[in-house]
Order: structure tokens, then sequence, then C-alpha cells
């Protein structure tokens, strides 16, 4: 089993002067779910090399037993620090992609062209597709061969507005990933602000937040598994 993990390379919180990035705990849980099932893991980013860590996601109140486990692992924290370049990676080479979330991927990725084509070669293969957080915005240019929005008419979740509005950021980021779901036609739901909540329709795997990273990622293994 070979899984391909897409990280941002976006490190500036919109004006704000303040530092973004990839959320640790997306990154670390389906790592090691991933891990722990045997999967070979590679990481990519627009950019390559060392993708920026939103510092707050690594902050006491968000680390956990996974991010801890992430931190003391030489060989996990020499792969992050080697990300391959975005361009360089095929649908070919992998049985599924995931795309960990932060504020990061609503910048760069959302709009990355190598995304896109990925996330289309990828469904185009028959393979699937797992984004969890902020991460679904990054579907928002994706597209059905038929040239439809690809979440048009298929169920999804991702980062709500009240979540966005709790960690006051709605006036920060490009757009709200709730809102761009829909408005793109897709059959949006959500679980309770905070708690695991997780989506699947086909090949499509959505998770809603950080707390979901863990479930999303055990939703993928279990559908390749199938």
């Amino acid at each position: 089993m070979k899984i391909l993990m897409v990280l941002t390379s976006h490190d500036q919180l919109g004006n704000t002067g303040r530092k973004t990035g990839f959320w640790l705990e997306e990154l670390a849980a389906p790592y090691y779910a991933f891990k722990d099932a045997g999967a070979e893991i590679t990481l990519a980013s627009p950019k390559g090399g060392n993708p920026p860590l939103d510092p707050k996601s690594n902050e006491p109140d968000f680390q956990t037993e996974q991010t801890h486990r992430f931190e003391a692992d030489a060989a996990a924290t020499a792969q992050l620090a080697s990300t391959v370049r975005l361009d360089s990676v095929s649908p070919a080479d992998f049985d599924a992609v995931f795309y960990p979330g932060g504020h990061g991927p609503l910048w760069d990725l959302a709009e990355d062209q190598h995304s896109i084509a990925l996330i289309e070669g990828f469904l185009a293969a028959n393979k699937h597709v797992a984004l969890v957080c902020h991460a679904p915005g990054v579907l928002r240019h994706v597209k059905t061969p038929e040239g439809k929005p690809l979440v048009e008419g298929r169920k999804v979740t991702g980062f709500t507005n009240s979540e966005e509005e709790a960690v006051g950021l709605t006036q920060v980021v490009p757009f709200l990933v709730e809102d761009e779901l829909i408005a793109k036609g897709g059959l949006y739901s959500k679980g309770a602000d905070w708690s695991s909540y997780v989506v699947s329709d086909g090949l499509l795997i959505t998770g809603q937040n950080p707390t979901s990273s863990a479930e999303t990622a055990q939703q993928l293994i279990k559908q390749l598994a199938q």
C-alpha cells in the first residue's frame, strides 16, 4: 500500500503578520494510521523541502499522543524535512492520496494546478482521495471529466463556518470551506463543532476538523482493503 500525503508550502496567515502552514495532528495521526497498517508513505509539497508547520498546532493544547510520537520519530521528521516537489509525483505510483489541512492549503494548494491535476488523475485512475479539515477546500477548482465541479452532487464535509468563527479567522481566510463546498454544489453536511465527522462518497473521503483526521485515515485504509 503506497500513500501520498500532500502538505502546504504556504506560511503566511493572510495579512495578519502571523504564521500558518499545515496542522501537525492532521499529519501525525493519519501518518501513523497508514504506517501501522504497513503502508509506504511519500510526503510532497508544492515547493518541496521542509513545509511550514502552523505554530499554533504545536501548542500544548493541540498536542496529542500521535504528535509527540511524530516529533520523537527521527525517520518521520527527516522525511518531513525533505518532502518531494508536488510536480514530481504521479498518481500511477500510489494507491491513494491524503491531504492534511491547516490554513495554508487555502492559499496555495487550492489554486495549485499540479494539485488540481493530481486529484483529477487519482480519481480518473479509480484511486481514493481523502482530505481533512481545511483540505477539502483544495477541491474548489477540481473538475470531473465532463468539466463540472468535482464536488457537485457529492457528499462532502470540511471545516465549518462556526469552527472558523471560533478561531477568529473568518475575515482572514481567502474563502470559507463550508461556503465554498456548498457553492460548488457539494452535498455538505457536518457534525458538532470539534467532534470527529467523516463522509465518504465513492472514492472521495472528507473529514471535518483536526479531531476527524485519524478517522478519515482509517476510513481510507478500510476502503483500500476492500
